[in-house]
């Protein structure tokens, strides 16, 4: 007689967990956060590209680490060089093969979440290039500056390089200059730089000493355009982000002085988080807003 019993228990293999991937695309850097739930799966750090070459770096980076395409539940990514709704779908739709979902925004948009946390204020970044972004308490955005080293990145780290260029080339001395001009990646050679002139304002050069405040002023002035774009009032909370002010304590508090001077009182938060990491909070936002919508559309 055959005993009944319970049939064997099939075990399928688990769905691979989907991640959610934060992207700084910055003018000197890319940075590249994945998350499993609440840490850090994997980070990478790789010389800044071409927004066209984004694409390829990213698929190369997922070969680096293992991952398919389809493992990339969600993707955030924060670029320079994009701000309307035109240039932010043209980068979507070109790294629509790299993941599930994408969204793209400003660098600068994620740079102020990650100092600010939300809510209303103005975000001062300096870096290799300069903006002031600003948002009301209504969510409306708005900036200073931000226009590349062309027509604009004044108080940056490419703006104070290329001051002391000007102030201290003269005569035979010009050789080395055209020879940064000339070479690969002049705007990232020059604002390399602004160390050193910073190092040099400190210890007492007059020259430096000058170039470093002018730029503290231009920034600051930026500062007042913005919050008068977005008719903000006093005390508004402000935050900073760009190796400049993240990096370089005393060019910060400089900056903080000719605030006052030209805005007048401001509630100064230290940043929260790193915009690599706020895009890849928001791309966790992203993922489970997706997972919550299929769950939806199941029960119906």
């Amino acid at each position: 007689m055959r005993s009944v019993g319970h049939s064997p228990t099939v075990e399928h293999p688990a769905a691979p967990t989907l991640l959610a991937v934060g992207v700084d695309a910055g003018g000197t850097r890319v940075r590249v956060e994945a998350r499993h739930g609440p840490r850090r799966g994997h980070y990478t750090e790789l010389p800044a590209v071409d927004v066209s070459r984004l694409p390829g770096l990213l698929r190369g980076v997922w070969r680096t680490w293992r991952l398919s395409p389809a493992r990339i539940g969600a993707l955030v990514v924060a670029s320079r060089g994009v701000w309307t709704a035109a240039e932010r779908k043209r980068l979507e739709r070109s790294l629509g093969r790299v993941a599930r979902r994408v969204r793209v925004m400003s660098d600068a948009q994620a740079a102020f979440e990650g100092a600010l946390g939300g809510g209303a204020g103005l975000l001062v970044l300096a870096g290799t290039g300069s903006i002031v972004i600003g948002r009301t308490p209504s969510g409306a955005w708005g900036r200073a500056g931000g226009f590349g080293p062309l027509l604009g990145d004044e108080g940056s780290a490419f703006w104070i390089g290329r001051e002391w260029l000007r102030a201290t080339t003269a005569g035979e001395d010009f050789a080395p200059v055209r020879a940064i001009v000339r070479g690969t990646a002049p705007v990232t050679r020059i604002a390399a730089l602004a160390p050193r002139v910073l190092a040099n304002a400190r210890a007492g050069d007059r020259v430096a000493a000058r170039i470093v405040r002018e730029a503290q002023r231009h920034l600051a002035r930026l500062a007042r355009s913005a919050a008068r774009e977005l008719r903000l009032r006093a005390p508004i909370r402000m935050s900073w982000a760009g190796s400049l002010l993240v990096e370089d304590g005393w060019f910060r508090a400089g900056l903080m002085r000719e605030v006052a001077r030209a805005r007048g009182q401001a509630q100064w938060i230290t940043p929260v988080e790193p915009p690599v990491a706020a895009a890849a909070r928001l791309a966790q936002a992203l993922l489970a807003h997706g997972a919550s919508r299929r769950r939806s559309s199941t029960r119906t």
